[in-house]
Parts: C-alpha cells; sequence; structure tokens
C-alpha cells in the first residue's frame, strides 16, 4: 500500500523536521531534505525568510516551510514571498487554517496543518488542507494546556479524519516511529531530536542540555498573556508565573548558551535522546529500524 505522506510530499523517507522559530534555518533544513525527509524553514523571521531563497542553492529535493498564521494573519502578503521563494510545500501553525489554505493552493503549495485536537483536526480538514501534522502535549514548545497525548489524539484524528498524517510529540527514534504507524500516523515529525544533531544552529549547550535531560527535564510553563509552552526546567520556570520579562532573551540561550537567560522549547522525548549525531544517521536508522521494531514487536506475540 502507498505511503500517503511520501506520495503527498514528494519524499523518500515519511520524516518531516520540526518548524522551530530561530532554529529551522537552511542548513538544517538541507541537511534533513538530502537525507530523504522533508526539512523546514521557518518564515517568521528575516533571516528564516532570507534562507527559504538559499535552500535552492543547497538542496535539490523537496523541503517547506512554515507559516504562523498567529504571526501573519494581517499579512497575506506572506504567500507571494513563499511562492516567490519556490517552495513547494507550507505547514501552517497556530491559528486557524482557512485564512491562508485556498491562497497557498492558489499558488501551487501543498498545505499540512498543525494541530493538538480533534475539533483542530477537523476545522483544517473542512478548510481544504492537504494533510496533518497531529501533535501530542509531549512535544517542545506551545501547547494546548488541556491537550492530550500522542497515544490518546494520533489514534483518535486517524479514527475521524481521511487525510494523510504526520505523528508529532515524542518521537525519536525507529521504535517511537513505530508507534505512531501503529497509531494510524503515515509519517512522522522530530523536532527536540533534531536539535541534537550537528547541522543545529543551537549552541553546544543547549544540545547537552538535551542529551543529559531525564523524564522529569520538561514543564508545561503557562504564563498570563502567553501560549502554554513545553520547556526544559531552569532557573526561570519556578519564576516565570510572576514576571513575564523572563521570558525574554530566547536568541541568547539558543545560540549564545547561556541556558538561564529564557526558557527552551523542548519537548519530553529529550530524556530518550543519548548523543549529537549528523542528520543523516538520525533519519536513516529510524527509517531503517521502523519495520525491524515492528518485526521485534510482532516476535514478542509469538
Amino acid at each position: 500500500m502507498p505511503n500517503r505522506v511520501q506520495d503527498l510530499l514528494g519524499i523518500e523517507i515519511p520524516i518531516v523536521q520540526a518548524p522551530m522559530t530561530y532554529i529551522a534555518r537552511a542548513g538544517l533544513a538541507a541537511a534533513v531534505s538530502e537525507a530523504g525527509g522533508l526539512g523546514v524553514v521557518e518564515s517568521l523571521t528575516d533571516e528564516g525568510r532570507a534562507d527559504l531563497l538559499r535552500m535552492r542553492d543547497l538542496t535539490a529535493k523537496p523541503y517547506a516551510a512554515n507559516l504562523m498564521i498567529q504571526g501573519w494573519k494581517n499579512d497575506p502578503s506572506i504567500v507571494d514571498v513563499l511562492a516567490e521563494a519556490g517552495v513547494p510545500v507550507v505547514t501552517t501553525s497556530a491559528g486557524d487554517p482557512g485564512l491562508f489554505t485556498d491562497r497557498l493552493h492558489d499558488a501551487g503549495i501543498t498545505v499540512l496543518h498543525v494541530v493538538g485536537t480533534l475539533r483542530g483536526a477537523q476545522k483544517a480538514r473542512d478548510a481544504g488542507v492537504d494533510g496533518l501534522v497531529v501533535e501530542g502535549v509531549e512535544g517542545g514548545g506551545f501547547k494546548g494546556a488541556l491537550s492530550a497525548s500522542t497515544l490518546v489524539l494520533l489514534p483518535l484524528v486517524a479514527q475521524h479524519v481521511d487525510l494523510p498524517l504526520i505523528a508529532a510529540g515524542g518521537i525519536c527514534d525507529a521504535t517511537s516511529m513505530a508507534a505512531a504507524l501503529v497509531l494510524g500516523a503515515d509519517g512522522v515529525q522530530m523536532g527536540t531530536r533534531m536539535l541534537a544533531t550537528h547541522e543545529a544552529g543551537v549552541h553546544q549547550h543547549f544540545k547537552d542540555a538535551i542529551v543529559g535531560a531525564g523524564d522529569d527535564a520538561t514543564v508545561l510553563l503557562s504564563v498570563p498573556g502567553n501560549p502554554t509552552m513545553r520547556v526544559l526546567r531552569n532557573e526561570l520556570t519556578a519564576r516565570t508565573e510572576h514576571d513575564t520579562k523572563l521570558l525574554g532573551r530566547i536568541t541568547d540561550l539558543y545560540f549564545g548558551g547561556e541556558m538561564d537567560a529564557s526558557v527552551a522549547n523542548t519537548g519530553q522525548v529529550s530524556a530518550r535522546i543519548g548523543s549529537v549525531e549528523p542528520v543523516a544517521d538520525v533519519v536513516r536508522r529510524t527509517w531503517d529500524g521502523c519495520r525491524a521494531a515492528l518485526d521485534a514487536a510482532s516476535a514478542r506475540l509469538g
């Protein structure tokens, strides 16, 4: 049976890199695409939009841009920017996909929308998106405070929405990819695992913090006036509830290595990441080992 994500996106391996603002830049995205997956470049910053043009020089394989709807809802010209850059796929997130899906389709762009609830998945389907990234609350970054885990959300969406599905949240290797496929996904998205790679542009201190994380290393942080986020615990996370200014200086953390300068969007799966590796090794080992993991599970059933 053909894999719907591979067919939809024109990629060899149904693995997508997460669209991390500031971090999802051309070097990382091109490495993922060259490895056979789908690299994603963020479009919220000036540097990210400039990197979209660089992608054509770095890879001839499919890649994507992320469109954070909340940041662009009053400026539809971003669609022109994406089209002029020749972006073939866009992942939309953080807002109503109905605001941009038709415009993106008119520009010949395939649209995936990130969802964290069944209702969101149904709304995106009705807006005409081509596929969904279904992200459980385990994942790093912006989350719904009451969102379900991937184990609950993914099969629920698969039961009710007939679209190609990419599982996100808690995915970092062959066994977690195999589990996602059993739960109804056609592919997976990895964010935290891609942070701990040679090609990720973040500081080594951040990568080391991911590798050294335990299963209690992240927290869902809800600060008044800000969206709920899953972040690494640090000296700030206990105080941000009362001081929203502590959420600033994120680039000092990401790129300067000042791990208490802000809060670091990181998934619970950091507890399962033991080393910093090349992107190509992560992608290939995950894909090659997925079928072996499924066979091993079947063997345990006798």
